[in-house]
């Protein structure tokens, strides 16, 4: 190839220590999530409820938050019983006003701070062509955005106090379009742009808060499962393991995560091919007008 072989040592020992940086941050900061103090929204299933149960094994100490109270008092109670030093709970609905701002009180108040906010929660959406719903999409907006940046203001001195993480849960679909989910992707195009911005605005401030920004593919959840189900074969991935990538990349305090792997080449190649991803994506459901 005409290159010389002290440069190919050199470039393989960079690629390979840049490989390994994750895996040496992560092992470093296993033991610093025992004691941490945590609040995880859309606990009660899916991605969020995994993540509580992850932070569990790790002897954290953890609030969980979503509507359904009773659900959550059996995810607190399997949360102990994993080895959490606190697992506590409060119903919220993050269409309301008030209740994510009293979700954050109630997690400072309970654990005396907070290290790690996990912002994973969504509201319900059908997974159809969009035929004129307005007043559904304010409200998507409201759950699946507003409420994101409500907490995060809210949360924001103790994190900073305690040079804590702010870890903020999307969507390969807040990177690139698809059919069936605008009211969907709209919102996790703003969280984005958003907490886009504020990680700039953060590191510019020489800010102690990490931000990190979590772009999964799909998931399999029950209720991602039931939506597709019949429309698509794409091939979806399991929520104990994107829990767990979501809580190594808060806590090694990473920008971003790509998951599965192959979300970040699909993110490159819209903007490289836009042709290629335009056919993939009107290709990839069955359909019929």
């Amino acid at each position: 190839l005409g290159i010389d072989p002290l440069t190919l040592l050199l470039w393989a020992t960079v690629l390979t220590t840049m490989l390994q940086m994750p895996v040496c941050q992560w092992q470093n900061t296993v033991e610093s999530l025992k004691g941490a103090r945590v609040l995880v929204t859309g606990a009660s299933t899916g991605i969020g409820e995994q993540m509580a149960y992850h932070y569990a094994r790790f002897g954290a100490q953890i609030v969980i938050t979503a509507r359904r109270e009773k659900v959550l008092e059996q995810v607190a109670e399997k949360c102990m019983s994993l080895g959490a030093q606190k697992a506590l709970y409060i119903s919220a609905d993050m269409g309301t006003d008030s209740d994510p701002a009293k979700a954050v009180d109630f997690a400072l108040e309970k654990l005396g701070g907070l290290d790690y906010l996990v912002l994973n929660h969504i509201g319900p959406s059908p997974f159809t062509m969009w035929k004129g719903d307005v007043e559904h999409v304010k409200w998507l907006m409201k759950v699946n955005f507003f409420s994101y940046v409500q907490m995060a203001w809210k949360a924001m001195d103790s994190l900073e106090q305690s040079k804590g993480s702010l870890v903020v849960v999307s969507s390969l679909l807040g990177k690139m379009t698809s059919p069936f989910v605008a009211p969907y992707t709209s919102t996790k195009f703003a969280l984005n742009g958003f907490f886009g911005a504020l990680y700039h605005e953060l590191a510019m401030k020489k800010s102690n808060v990490s931000l990190s920004i979590c772009t999964l593919g799909l998931i399999d959840t029950d209720s991602a499962m039931e939506k597709v189900r019949g429309v698509t074969d794409l091939p979806a991935y399991p929520a104990t393991d994107a829990a767990l990538k979501i809580i190594i990349t808060g806590a090694t305090r990473q920008q971003e995560l790509f998951y599965p792997w192959f979300t970040q080449i699909a993110n490159l190649i819209k903007d490289w091919f836009p042709f290629v991803t335009n056919y993939a994506i009107q290709n990839s459901y069955k359909y019929n007008p």
